[in-house]
Protein backbone atom coordinates (compact mmCIF):
# COMPACT_ATOMS: atom_id res chain seq x y z
CA UNK A 1 0.00 0.00 0.00
CA UNK A 2 1.83 3.39 -1.21
CA UNK A 3 0.48 6.64 -1.01
CA UNK A 4 0.25 9.49 -4.05
CA UNK A 5 0.05 12.98 -4.26
CA UNK A 6 -4.29 12.35 -4.71
CA UNK A 7 -4.20 11.43 -1.12
CA UNK A 8 -3.56 14.73 0.16
CA UNK A 9 -6.44 16.12 -0.73
CA UNK A 10 -9.90 15.01 1.37
CA UNK A 11 -11.87 13.46 -1.21
CA UNK A 12 -11.48 9.57 0.14
CA UNK A 13 -14.50 7.31 -0.12
CA UNK A 14 -13.21 3.92 1.22
CA UNK A 15 -10.53 2.90 4.05
CA UNK A 16 -7.95 2.53 1.18
CA UNK A 17 -5.37 5.00 -0.29
CA UNK A 18 -6.56 7.21 -3.27
CA UNK A 19 -5.21 4.69 -5.99
CA UNK A 20 -6.51 1.89 -5.21
CA UNK A 21 -10.49 0.98 -5.90
CA UNK A 22 -13.10 -0.31 -3.67
CA UNK A 23 -13.70 -3.32 -6.07
CA UNK A 24 -10.92 -6.21 -7.18
CA UNK A 25 -12.88 -6.38 -10.09
CA UNK A 26 -9.90 -6.77 -12.95
CA UNK A 27 -12.50 -5.27 -15.24
CA UNK A 28 -12.69 -1.71 -13.27
CA UNK A 29 -11.89 1.29 -15.68
CA UNK A 30 -11.68 5.31 -15.45
CA UNK A 31 -11.95 6.74 -18.89
CA UNK A 32 -12.15 10.05 -20.88
CA UNK A 33 -13.69 10.34 -24.10
CA UNK A 34 -13.74 13.01 -26.21
CA UNK A 35 -15.02 13.94 -30.02
CA UNK A 36 -14.55 16.70 -32.20
CA UNK A 37 -16.38 17.61 -36.23
CA UNK A 38 -16.72 20.47 -38.18
CA UNK A 39 -20.47 19.99 -38.11
CA UNK A 40 -19.84 18.85 -41.77
CA UNK A 41 -18.26 15.38 -43.52
CA UNK A 42 -15.09 17.10 -43.51
CA UNK A 43 -13.29 15.60 -40.44
CA UNK A 44 -14.06 13.75 -37.08
CA UNK A 45 -11.44 13.27 -34.14
CA UNK A 46 -12.17 11.03 -31.39
CA UNK A 47 -9.73 11.04 -28.48
CA UNK A 48 -9.75 8.42 -25.24
CA UNK A 49 -7.84 8.08 -22.60
CA UNK A 50 -8.11 5.61 -19.64
CA UNK A 51 -6.85 4.28 -16.41
CA UNK A 52 -7.63 0.30 -15.20
CA UNK A 53 -6.12 0.35 -12.04
CA UNK A 54 -6.79 -3.43 -10.97
CA UNK A 55 -4.61 -4.35 -14.20
CA UNK A 56 -1.91 -1.55 -13.30
CA UNK A 57 -2.27 0.38 -16.84
CA UNK A 58 -3.12 3.45 -18.58
CA UNK A 59 -3.27 4.25 -22.40
CA UNK A 60 -4.64 6.09 -24.53
CA UNK A 61 -5.65 6.63 -29.00
CA UNK A 62 -6.70 9.52 -31.10
CA UNK A 63 -8.78 8.64 -33.91
CA UNK A 64 -9.40 11.16 -36.96
CA UNK A 65 -11.54 10.32 -39.81
CA UNK A 66 -11.02 12.82 -42.80
CA UNK A 67 -11.65 11.45 -46.40
CA UNK A 68 -11.30 7.93 -47.03
CA UNK A 69 -8.15 8.25 -44.99
CA UNK A 70 -8.09 6.60 -41.17
CA UNK A 71 -5.56 7.03 -38.72
CA UNK A 72 -4.89 5.80 -35.42
CA UNK A 73 -2.12 7.24 -32.87
CA UNK A 74 -2.09 4.84 -29.54
CA UNK A 75 0.19 4.79 -26.55
CA UNK A 76 0.15 2.47 -23.30
CA UNK A 77 2.09 2.10 -20.44
CA UNK A 78 2.18 1.27 -16.99
CA UNK A 79 0.07 2.85 -14.26
CA UNK A 80 2.04 3.27 -11.58
CA UNK A 81 1.20 5.38 -8.46
CA UNK A 82 0.36 8.43 -9.63
CA UNK A 83 -3.20 8.64 -10.91
CA UNK A 84 -2.94 12.28 -11.25
CA UNK A 85 -0.62 11.88 -14.04
CA UNK A 86 -2.66 11.70 -17.21
CA UNK A 87 0.37 11.69 -19.21
CA UNK A 88 0.30 8.41 -21.81
CA UNK A 89 3.42 9.48 -23.90
CA UNK A 90 2.56 12.13 -26.32
CA UNK A 91 -1.08 12.10 -24.82
CA UNK A 92 -2.44 14.21 -22.06
CA UNK A 93 -5.55 15.61 -20.68
CA UNK A 94 -5.48 18.44 -18.60
CA UNK A 95 -8.31 19.69 -15.89
CA UNK A 96 -8.52 23.47 -16.07
CA UNK A 97 -11.78 24.17 -14.98
CA UNK A 98 -13.60 20.94 -13.69
CA UNK A 99 -16.92 19.94 -15.61
CA UNK A 100 -16.50 23.29 -17.58
CA UNK A 101 -12.92 23.25 -19.65
CA UNK A 102 -10.13 20.81 -20.18
CA UNK A 103 -7.11 20.49 -22.72
CA UNK A 104 -6.68 17.73 -24.86
CA UNK A 105 -3.10 17.13 -26.29
CA UNK A 106 -1.25 14.51 -28.54
CA UNK A 107 2.27 15.99 -29.01
CA UNK A 108 4.42 15.78 -32.06
CA UNK A 109 5.11 12.11 -33.35
CA UNK A 110 6.12 10.21 -36.20
CA UNK A 111 2.66 8.60 -37.05
CA UNK A 112 1.51 12.02 -38.81
CA UNK A 113 -1.42 13.02 -36.36
CA UNK A 114 -0.99 15.54 -33.45
CA UNK A 115 -2.84 18.33 -31.95
CA UNK A 116 -3.58 20.86 -28.89
CA UNK A 117 -7.03 21.31 -27.62
CA UNK A 118 -9.00 23.08 -25.81
CA UNK A 119 -12.59 22.45 -24.91
CA UNK A 120 -15.22 24.51 -22.92
CA UNK A 121 -18.43 22.78 -22.13
CA UNK A 122 -21.36 24.52 -23.74
CA UNK A 123 -24.23 23.18 -21.37
CA UNK A 124 -23.65 22.12 -17.58
CA UNK A 125 -22.44 18.49 -17.73
CA UNK A 126 -25.45 15.80 -16.93
CA UNK A 127 -25.09 12.59 -15.10
CA UNK A 128 -26.43 9.95 -16.66
CA UNK A 129 -28.67 6.88 -15.38
CA UNK A 130 -26.25 3.93 -13.96
CA UNK A 131 -25.60 1.50 -16.70
CA UNK A 132 -26.15 -2.33 -14.73
CA UNK A 133 -25.76 -5.34 -16.97
CA UNK A 134 -25.86 -8.79 -15.18
CA UNK A 135 -25.19 -11.65 -17.94
CA UNK A 136 -25.13 -15.14 -16.92
CA UNK A 137 -25.20 -14.18 -13.45
CA UNK A 138 -21.93 -11.90 -13.32
CA UNK A 139 -22.02 -8.61 -13.76
CA UNK A 140 -20.82 -7.19 -16.59
CA UNK A 141 -21.67 -3.56 -16.97
CA UNK A 142 -21.77 -1.40 -13.62
CA UNK A 143 -20.82 2.21 -14.39
CA UNK A 144 -21.54 6.12 -14.52
CA UNK A 145 -21.08 8.21 -16.64
CA UNK A 146 -21.38 12.53 -17.32
CA UNK A 147 -21.76 13.62 -20.54
CA UNK A 148 -21.57 17.04 -22.01
CA UNK A 149 -21.87 19.14 -25.20
CA UNK A 150 -19.37 21.70 -26.18
CA UNK A 151 -16.92 24.14 -28.86
CA UNK A 152 -13.24 23.22 -29.15
CA UNK A 153 -10.41 25.84 -30.20
CA UNK A 154 -6.77 25.28 -31.14
CA UNK A 155 -4.59 23.29 -34.13
CA UNK A 156 -4.88 19.98 -35.39
CA UNK A 157 -2.10 18.88 -37.35
CA UNK A 158 -2.88 15.88 -39.88
CA UNK A 159 0.25 14.61 -42.25
CA UNK A 160 1.64 17.85 -42.07
CA UNK A 161 -1.00 20.15 -42.75
CA UNK A 162 -2.47 22.53 -39.67
CA UNK A 163 -6.07 22.66 -39.01
CA UNK A 164 -7.27 25.85 -36.58
CA UNK A 165 -9.87 24.95 -34.75
CA UNK A 166 -12.17 27.88 -33.90
CA UNK A 167 -15.46 27.16 -31.61
CA UNK A 168 -17.66 28.85 -33.89
CA UNK A 169 -17.65 25.93 -36.26
CA UNK A 170 -15.79 23.32 -34.59
CA UNK A 171 -18.38 21.50 -31.93
CA UNK A 172 -18.42 18.28 -30.01
CA UNK A 173 -19.34 15.84 -26.74
CA UNK A 174 -17.50 14.67 -24.45
CA UNK A 175 -18.18 11.76 -21.25
CA UNK A 176 -16.16 10.66 -18.65
CA UNK A 177 -17.22 6.62 -17.36
CA UNK A 178 -16.02 4.87 -14.68
CA UNK A 179 -16.87 1.28 -13.12
CA UNK A 180 -17.14 -2.14 -14.60
CA UNK A 181 -16.89 -3.14 -17.83
CA UNK A 182 -14.85 -5.53 -19.93
CA UNK A 183 -11.36 -4.59 -20.63
CA UNK A 184 -8.08 -6.06 -21.28
CA UNK A 185 -6.67 -9.20 -22.10
CA UNK A 186 -9.99 -11.82 -22.93
CA UNK A 187 -11.04 -14.06 -20.32
CA UNK A 188 -12.34 -17.47 -21.09
CA UNK A 189 -16.05 -16.75 -21.99
CA UNK A 190 -17.43 -20.18 -19.74
CA UNK A 191 -21.15 -19.67 -19.34
CA UNK A 192 -20.87 -16.52 -20.95
CA UNK A 193 -21.18 -18.31 -24.36
CA UNK A 194 -24.79 -18.95 -24.13
CA UNK A 195 -25.75 -14.81 -24.22
CA UNK A 196 -27.48 -14.10 -27.66
CA UNK A 197 -24.69 -11.62 -27.99
CA UNK A 198 -26.92 -8.71 -28.74
CA UNK A 199 -25.89 -5.09 -28.20
CA UNK A 200 -28.51 -3.34 -29.58
CA UNK A 201 -27.68 0.45 -28.96
CA UNK A 202 -27.82 4.18 -29.69
CA UNK A 203 -26.06 7.12 -27.98
CA UNK A 204 -27.26 10.40 -29.54
CA UNK A 205 -25.98 13.81 -27.71
CA UNK A 206 -27.18 16.41 -30.16
CA UNK A 207 -26.39 19.59 -30.26
CA UNK A 208 -27.87 22.95 -31.37
CA UNK A 209 -26.97 26.27 -31.31
CA UNK A 210 -28.90 27.39 -27.58
CA UNK A 211 -29.34 23.36 -26.17
CA UNK A 212 -28.49 20.01 -26.50
CA UNK A 213 -30.69 16.66 -26.39
CA UNK A 214 -28.95 13.88 -24.63
CA UNK A 215 -30.37 10.66 -25.72
CA UNK A 216 -29.31 6.92 -24.92
CA UNK A 217 -31.11 3.74 -25.62
CA UNK A 218 -29.85 -0.02 -25.08
CA UNK A 219 -32.55 -2.93 -25.63
CA UNK A 220 -31.54 -6.82 -25.29
CA UNK A 221 -32.47 -9.44 -28.30
CA UNK A 222 -36.03 -9.60 -27.20
CA UNK A 223 -36.00 -5.83 -27.82
CA UNK A 224 -36.66 -5.17 -23.90
CA UNK A 225 -35.04 -1.56 -22.91
CA UNK A 226 -32.01 -1.80 -20.39
CA UNK A 227 -31.14 1.77 -20.72
CA UNK A 228 -32.94 4.93 -21.71
CA UNK A 229 -32.01 8.60 -21.20
CA UNK A 230 -33.99 11.58 -22.92
CA UNK A 231 -33.13 14.70 -21.55
CA UNK A 232 -32.96 17.99 -22.96
CA UNK A 233 -30.49 20.70 -21.43
CA UNK A 234 -30.42 24.65 -22.10
CA UNK A 235 -27.18 26.54 -22.13
CA UNK A 236 -29.16 29.30 -20.03
CA UNK A 237 -27.98 27.47 -16.82
CA UNK A 238 -30.80 29.09 -15.14
CA UNK A 239 -33.34 26.96 -16.96
CA UNK A 240 -33.57 23.78 -15.67
CA UNK A 241 -33.03 20.17 -17.98
CA UNK A 242 -36.15 19.17 -19.43
CA UNK A 243 -37.39 15.09 -19.48
CA UNK A 244 -38.47 13.99 -22.60
CA UNK A 245 -39.95 10.92 -21.71
CA UNK A 246 -39.07 7.61 -23.70
CA UNK A 247 -37.13 8.05 -26.43
CA UNK A 248 -38.53 5.82 -29.57
CA UNK A 249 -35.48 5.10 -32.27
CA UNK A 250 -36.57 4.08 -35.33
CA UNK A 251 -33.48 3.72 -37.49
CA UNK A 252 -33.46 2.63 -41.44
CA UNK A 253 -31.21 0.26 -42.56
CA UNK A 254 -28.57 0.03 -46.05
CA UNK A 255 -30.56 -3.01 -47.96
CA UNK A 256 -29.16 -5.83 -46.68
CA UNK A 257 -26.76 -4.26 -43.79
CA UNK A 258 -27.03 -3.06 -40.73
CA UNK A 259 -25.57 0.60 -41.90
CA UNK A 260 -28.12 3.24 -41.03
CA UNK A 261 -28.88 5.84 -43.99
CA UNK A 262 -31.32 7.90 -41.33
CA UNK A 263 -33.18 7.35 -38.48
CA UNK A 264 -36.01 8.86 -36.24
CA UNK A 265 -35.70 9.30 -32.53
CA UNK A 266 -39.34 10.10 -31.26
CA UNK A 267 -39.60 12.42 -27.56
CA UNK A 268 -42.92 12.08 -25.23
CA UNK A 269 -42.01 14.50 -22.45
CA UNK A 270 -44.61 14.45 -19.66
CA UNK A 271 -47.15 17.28 -20.39
CA UNK A 272 -45.66 18.44 -23.73
CA UNK A 273 -46.04 18.04 -26.89
CA UNK A 274 -44.65 15.17 -28.58
CA UNK A 275 -41.84 15.88 -31.43
CA UNK A 276 -39.36 13.88 -33.73
CA UNK A 277 -36.31 14.31 -34.42
CA UNK A 278 -34.51 13.08 -37.81
CA UNK A 279 -31.00 12.15 -37.53
CA UNK A 280 -28.55 11.44 -40.53
CA UNK A 281 -24.92 9.80 -40.01
CA UNK A 282 -22.94 12.16 -42.44
CA UNK A 283 -19.61 11.02 -41.51
CA UNK A 284 -18.90 7.28 -40.37
CA UNK A 285 -16.37 6.66 -38.18
CA UNK A 286 -15.68 2.94 -37.19
CA UNK A 287 -15.05 3.42 -33.41
CA UNK A 288 -13.51 -0.27 -33.48
CA UNK A 289 -10.84 -0.27 -35.34
CA UNK A 290 -7.45 0.58 -34.02
CA UNK A 291 -8.55 1.97 -31.09
CA UNK A 292 -8.52 -0.58 -28.64
CA UNK A 293 -12.31 -0.75 -28.29
CA UNK A 294 -12.56 -3.89 -30.70
CA UNK A 295 -11.75 -7.20 -30.54
CA UNK A 296 -8.21 -7.03 -31.91
CA UNK A 297 -5.66 -9.32 -30.69
CA UNK A 298 -2.49 -6.76 -30.34
CA UNK A 299 -4.10 -4.23 -28.61
CA UNK A 300 -7.56 -3.43 -26.40
CA UNK A 301 -8.23 -1.14 -23.69
CA UNK A 302 -6.11 -2.11 -20.39
CA UNK A 303 -4.17 -4.52 -22.22
CA UNK A 304 -0.37 -5.06 -20.49
CA UNK A 305 2.05 -4.13 -23.34
CA UNK A 306 5.20 -4.25 -21.34
CA UNK A 307 7.37 -2.34 -19.20
CA UNK A 308 8.14 0.00 -21.47
CA UNK A 309 5.84 3.20 -22.91
CA UNK A 310 4.56 1.63 -26.53
CA UNK A 311 3.38 4.29 -28.79
CA UNK A 312 2.12 3.30 -31.88
CA UNK A 313 0.57 4.31 -35.12
CA UNK A 314 -2.47 2.08 -37.50
CA UNK A 315 -3.42 3.67 -41.00
CA UNK A 316 -6.02 2.40 -43.37
CA UNK A 317 -7.28 3.71 -46.46
CA UNK A 318 -11.14 2.99 -46.64
CA UNK A 319 -11.09 2.32 -50.31
CA UNK A 320 -9.08 -0.75 -50.58
CA UNK A 321 -11.19 -3.53 -49.68
CA UNK A 322 -9.37 -5.22 -47.74
CA UNK A 323 -9.17 -1.75 -45.57
CA UNK A 324 -13.29 -1.36 -45.96
CA UNK A 325 -13.57 -4.95 -44.90
CA UNK A 326 -11.95 -3.76 -41.50
CA UNK A 327 -14.69 -1.49 -40.47
CA UNK A 328 -17.42 -3.15 -38.20
CA UNK A 329 -18.76 -3.01 -35.08
CA UNK A 330 -19.93 0.10 -32.98
CA UNK A 331 -20.29 3.52 -35.24
CA UNK A 332 -19.79 6.74 -34.47
CA UNK A 333 -20.40 9.15 -37.02
CA UNK A 334 -20.76 12.92 -37.26
CA UNK A 335 -24.90 13.00 -37.18
CA UNK A 336 -27.16 16.10 -38.50
CA UNK A 337 -30.17 16.26 -36.37
CA UNK A 338 -33.28 18.00 -37.53
CA UNK A 339 -36.37 18.93 -35.82
CA UNK A 340 -39.16 17.50 -37.44
CA UNK A 341 -42.78 19.74 -38.24
CA UNK A 342 -41.65 22.23 -36.41
CA UNK A 343 -41.53 21.68 -33.26
CA UNK A 344 -38.04 23.23 -32.41
CA UNK A 345 -38.36 25.16 -28.93
CA UNK A 346 -36.70 27.90 -31.01
CA UNK A 347 -35.42 28.79 -34.09
CA UNK A 348 -32.53 26.69 -34.10
CA UNK A 349 -34.10 23.57 -35.68
CA UNK A 350 -30.91 22.04 -36.95
CA UNK A 351 -28.24 20.59 -35.08
CA UNK A 352 -24.94 18.43 -34.84
CA UNK A 353 -23.71 15.89 -32.60
CA UNK A 354 -22.13 12.35 -32.55
CA UNK A 355 -24.50 9.96 -33.71
CA UNK A 356 -23.13 6.61 -32.48
CA UNK A 357 -24.85 3.30 -32.93
CA UNK A 358 -24.04 -1.15 -32.75
CA UNK A 359 -26.75 -3.76 -34.33
CA UNK A 360 -25.01 -6.78 -33.33
CA UNK A 361 -26.96 -9.85 -33.09
CA UNK A 362 -30.74 -10.50 -32.64
CA UNK A 363 -33.32 -8.12 -32.13
CA UNK A 364 -36.47 -7.52 -33.70
CA UNK A 365 -35.98 -4.52 -35.27
CA UNK A 366 -34.28 -6.73 -38.34
CA UNK A 367 -34.74 -10.36 -38.83
CA UNK A 368 -31.27 -11.26 -41.20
Amino acid sequence: MTLSPLDDYPIHQAPEVMRHVTTSDRNFYDRYYFNLHGCSDELMLIVGLGQYPNLGVMDAFALVRRGPAHKVVRASRELGLDRMDTRVGPFRVEVVEGLRRLRVVLDDNEHGLSFDLDWEGAIPAQLEPPHYLRWQERVMFDSRRLAQTGRWSGTITVDGERIDVTPDRWWGSRDRSWGIRPVGEPEPPGIQSKNAGTFYWLYAPMQFEDHAILCIVQEDEKGRRLLEEATRVWQDESREPEYLGRPEYRPVYVGGTREVSTATIGFSPPGGRPFAVRATPILPVHMMVGTGYGLETDWRHGMYQGPDLKVQGVSYDTRKEEDAARMWGMVDAVGRYEYLDGAAPTSHDTGYGLYEYWALGPHPSFRD
